[in-house]
């Protein structure tokens, strides 16, 4: 899995790609933790280049989505791939978070 940061003004924007599984979601959580962490409270995770989501990179979204709501921000998703979409949308998840067909709607959404 590789994680790529970027900044729109006070937006962060994570760029995930590869697989998110049982080995990697952990990376995920404690990078997102982290910059929760350190004043970002409005993210945005790009899926695009995601592919493969597991369980584990959904537990850790949604960690992070709890934590970004309880620093009164929000996690909200970007064009996910189809596997990661329909990862998303298995779990039902489709109906927590936010999720935009592009990073920059994502980011205007705020």
């Amino acid at each position: 899995m590789r994680l790529e940061r970027s900044n729109y003004g006070n937006i962060l924007v994570v760029e995930a790609g590869g697989s998110i599984d049982s080995v990697s979601a952990e990376q995920l959580g404690s990078f997102l933790q982290y910059e929760i962490e350190a004043g970002k409270r409005y993210l945005v995770l790009d899926l695009q280049g995601v592919d493969n989501l597991g369980q584990d990179g959904l537990w850790e979204m949604v960690t992070a989505l709890k934590r970004a709501r309880r620093s009164r921000g929000d996690l909200r998703l970007a064009q996910p791939s189809d596997r990661a979409r329909e990862a998303i949308e298995m779990s039902g998840l489709d109906q927590i978070f936010r999720i935009f067909e592009s990073q920059s709607d994502a980011v205007a959404s705020y």
